[in-house]
């Protein structure tokens, strides 16, 4: 995972030799693979605290974790501000779980470059794999591009109807989990604002109504339920075929988004332009990493520059 965050350029190849070899191993095996799984929410929702409350219980289950959790950056260092063991507590000895922070850095969506390399090299040894965002706006729905399900964790009084509508995170998640139930009727009323909303709008998947829970990750409240809730989300992407529609187009994504930050709108036209870019990627056949390789080499020799 050092690796893949390395931005030295001969490390660049590296890296993407090993994720398309993970890749290829990945096409062959007979199941879905890991369980990817993002979780959202305004900071202070308590994340963390119900990520960490999740894992105990997913460990309980006899599953392996693997989390990506993407931090604000320090404006002194660059690197993450959290670091690994500020936040989830219970994997600190527990070789089942492996918890990597990385920053942010100047870039927008609540992701990391490294995010979706890291997830996959997590996927390739974890039964779940988690990536937790900086925080929640409609600027942040990237990471719905890169999971196969989305958590949004919201904290009780977090607004109505109308202000969720109006923030755009209705849309996207799969799953909602209105944090703190211990304090009572205020949590009680996020939730049924919430599930109003859901009422009045078009859900991306018509054959999936996202779960509206009550969870307390203090006091345990409602986490077997919200472990099951999201089992239940990627069984129905297993039978519906939306799995392997939703990892195409996590694999389109990043081969686009990956070339047009490194090589910019200049570089891209030199092989037709954004839309070009993406069809090549939708192309691949399910082999996003190598085919970034490849075509980020011809836009090189385009440019006149050394592969």
């Amino acid at each position: 995972m050092n690796l893949l965050d390395d931005r030295r350029p001969g490390r660049r190849e590296a890296a993407l030799g090993l994720l398309a070899t993970l890749e290829r191993a990945a096409a062959a095996q007979t199941n879905a693979g890991a369980a990817r799984i993002g979780i959202t929410g305004a900071p202070g929702a308590g994340k963390s605290t119900l990520l960490d409350a999740l894992v105990r219980r997913l460990r309980a289950r006899g599953q392996t974790v693997g989390i990506v959790a993407v931090d604000p950056s320090s404006r002194v260092s660059g690197g993450a501000l959290l670091g690994d063991r500020a936040r989830v507590r219970s994997g600190a000895r527990d070789r089942g779980v492996f918890f990597r922070s990385m920053a942010a850095r100047e870039r927008l969506g609540g992701l990391a470059d490294a995010t979706w390399p890291s997830m996959a090299v997590l996927s390739a040894v974890f039964d779940v794999v988690f990536v937790e965002t900086v925080g929640v706006g409609q600027s942040e729905a990237e990471v719905t591009e890169l999971v196969d399900t989305l958590l949004f964790v919201a904290q009780p009084g977090a607004g109505d109807v109308l202000q969720f509508m109006k923030a755009g995170i209705l849309e996207h998640p799969d799953v909602f989990a209105v944090n703190k139930a211990d304090v009572g009727a205020a949590a009680e009323r996020t939730a049924g604002e919430l599930a109003a909303g859901l009422s009045l709008g078009a859900q991306a998947d018509a054959d999936w109504r996202p779960p509206v829970l009550l969870v307390s990750a203090r006091d345990g409240r409602g986490i077997d339920e919200l472990a099951d809730a999201l089992a239940a989300h990627r069984a129905h992407l297993v039978a519906s075929g939306e799995l392997a529609e939703r990892r195409r187009r996590a694999r389109t994504a990043y081969v686009s988004d990956t070339l047009e930050r490194r090589y910019g709108s200049f570089g891209v036209e030199r092989i037709g332009g954004r839309e070009a870019l993406r069809a090549r990627a939708d192309a691949g056949h399910g082999a996003g990493f190598e085919t970034a390789l490849a075509i980020g080499r011809e836009i090189e020799a385009a440019l006149g520059k050394p592969a």
